[in-house]
């Protein structure tokens, strides 16, 4: 899925791409397991260039329809350097969390993302990104699957980011939950950050300088 150019896909490819995500917006498969309903929440445009693999659409998400419209994207957001205007440029950057609708929650937190959507979906919706130059793989989920091979833990995976290094990077999830997470690994914020920052820019052909 990674390529070091971006390449502009056929224009048939792109309406294939288009009539992929209107069906996949329109999903109902877990509907009865889902206590909000069904709402399929991503952010896509073969265009895109950074994939951002996350867990599931939190409750503000369900809400708005906004991918990492809570606490959890203004911190992400930071970590990488980005405006809002930029996070939420599909052209730019794309959003499929492993599950695509609000899961209910558990009981610390929000449940797992259901499996049904990477099953049906992903394989078919990572495959319209084909100008993605760097995936990002927030929390276990995400990494467990595009990873199956890594059985480390999370934080294992995030100290070793230099193994996928410069198409793919393992981060903690950006939750408030997770402060103490950051506290106990100070290089997380003061050594690794800036890199990650510096490499996103250079992707996203941003300026590294605010």
């Amino acid at each position: 899925m990674q390529s070091d150019s971006v390449r502009e896909p056929a224009e048939g490819t792109l309406a294939d791409a288009h009539a992929l995500y209107a069906r996949v917006r329109t999903c109902r498969q877990c509907e009865p397991q889902l206590p909000l309903g069904a709402r399929p929440i991503m952010q896509v445009d073969p265009a895109a260039r950074l994939l951002i693999a996350g867990q599931a659409p939190g409750r503000k998400a369900h809400a708005s329809g906004v991918p990492f419209d809570d606490a959890s994207g203004v911190r992400l957001r930071a970590w990488l350097g980005l405006t809002p205007d930029e996070f939420y440029d599909p052209a730019r950057v794309a959003i499929v969390p492993m599950g695509l609708c609000y899961p209910g929650q558990a009981a610390s937190g929000d449940a797992p993302p259901r499996t049904e959507c990477a099953a049906h979906w992903r394989s078919a919706l990572l495959d319209t990104l084909s100008a993605v130059q760097m995936t990002l793989l927030i929390g276990a989920y995400a990494q467990t699957w595009h990873l199956p091979e890594d059985r480390r833990s999370v934080t294992e995976r995030v100290s070793d980011w230099q193994a996928g290094w410069p198409t793919v990077v393992c981060l903690p999830h950006p939750s408030p939950r997770n402060q103490g997470w950051c506290s106990r690994h100070p290089w997380f914020e003061s050594s690794f950050l800036p890199v990650l920052r510096a490499r996103i820019a250079e992707v996203l052909d941003l300026p590294r300088t605010r």
